[in-house]
């Protein structure tokens, strides 16, 4: 028996190695796929999303805007059509979170230098104070990658509108007026067609290597 096997050992070897393989390819053929959640208002805390849309089911996109870079380039929701992009809310003289987020956001873009293609957009939400050369200096300051990532100013209550009904991400009822103040520590994950697939807390690290993740898991829907 021994001398069987030592004079057929190369073919049993490629038959284990063989049978390995189809069942390893087999258990993976089992796995289901992973696939993002679509958020839509009613799945959101209610706390978070304008009263107007809570119990919306179906069909949520980001609203169209219309505002300002740190170039004083005019930036609107068609430069981000066809493309899987982040977007968080901040303001340059914040003394807590926001460096934080910033800092993470610069970490998420050296985990994209592989993705031109996947952008980053940051809304100011005291537009009146960070104006396009504040923002440009501040760029400058944080390392941001301006082909990919733009900083926001604009009209405030516009912000504040796509804050709480498209990007469903404050709790405060703010309306844009003069003395409001909104605040998020979230990042949120947008699709090519404009649709929320995931919520990150800007100030874990490690919420920059899950979305990472989470966008390749995008790319690779049909």
């Amino acid at each position: 028996m021994w001398a069987f096997f030592h004079r057929y050992k190369s073919f049993f070897w490629v038959l284990g190695i063989l049978s390995a393989a189809i069942v390893l390819l087999f258990f993976q053929a089992l796995q289901p796929t992973r696939v993002l959640p679509i958020y839509q208002p009613a799945m959101v805390d209610p706390v978070l999303v304008d009263e107007s849309i809570q119990y919306v089911k179906k069909y949520h996109r980001i609203d169209d805007f219309s505002l300002t870079n740190q170039n004083k380039e005019n930036i609107t929701h068609m430069d981000y059509d066809d493309h899987i992009y982040v977007a968080d809310f901040f303001f340059t003289t914040c003394p807590s979170i926001c460096p934080m987020m910033t800092e993470n956001m610069v970490h998420l873009q050296s985990l994209l230098n592989d993705l031109p293609e996947v952008k980053l957009l940051s809304f100011s939400v005291t537009p009146e104070i960070d104006t396009p050369e504040v923002l440009k200096t501040y760029a400058q300051q944080k390392g941001v990658d301006e082909s990919r990532w733009s900083l926001l100013t604009g009209n405030k209550k516009e912000i504040y509108n796509l804050a709480r009904q498209s990007y469903l991400v404050v709790q405060e009822e703010g309306n844009g007026d003069e003395h409001d103040m909104i605040h998020t520590e979230n990042f949120v994950l947008i699709d090519k067609q404009r649709r929320i697939r995931g919520y990150y807390d800007g100030t874990q690290r490690e919420a920059m290597d899950q979305i990472r993740t989470d966008i390749n898991t995008l790319l690779q829907e049909k």
